[in-house]
């Protein structure tokens, strides 16, 4: 697993992919980061690619990330990740209205399992579910981090 730190206006993220494409993005805390996994190793070249298209996200001149992306899950995760990548740049969707879009609509308990397991946030973009009454709910960066990426898609959406 090749892997790069990079600094973002939400806070330090690792980068992880192999040669099937991205596995992880994880936020780290902003002081005494955890050391990398034993056995990663840390790969610039391999990962420009994502860094640069985050970069883009973040300068609000990318609203589509095109990377090859390989993130592990059950079926029903990966369906849940891919209805994800259906969301509209700069627009929101319920967990109830995402269950539904998947063709199961009692399924939203199960669908914010799922959301909250995405182990590609910002680039699968599980900070566009918000709760049925319009609230931010639930993000494995923390709800400041959720609605500072809502703000800036609101920002560049225009």
């Amino acid at each position: 697993m090749w892997y790069l730190e990079i600094d973002s206006p939400v806070g330090p993220l690792r980068l992880a992919a192999d040669a099937a494409g991205l596995r992880r993005i994880d936020f780290l805390p902003a002081a005494g980061q955890p050391a990398a996994p034993a056995g990663w190793v840390r790969s610039a070249t391999a990962l420009l690619p994502v860094a640069a298209q985050l970069e883009a996200y973040f300068d609000g001149s990318l609203r589509a990330f095109s990377l090859p992306l390989a993130p592990e899950g059950t079926p029903f995760q990966q369906r849940v990740w891919s209805g994800l990548c259906e969301i509209p740049y700069g627009e929101t969707i319920s967990y109830g209205q995402l269950a539904a879009r998947l063709g199961n609509p009692k399924a939203c308990r199960a669908v914010g399992l799922a959301n909250g397991r995405n182990p590609l946030p910002i680039v699968v973009p599980c900070h566009r579910v918000i709760g049925q009454n319009g609230s931010l709910v639930g993000y494995g960066g923390g709800l400041p981090i959720k609605e500072k990426l809502l703000a800036l898609e609101r920002r560049h959406r225009g």
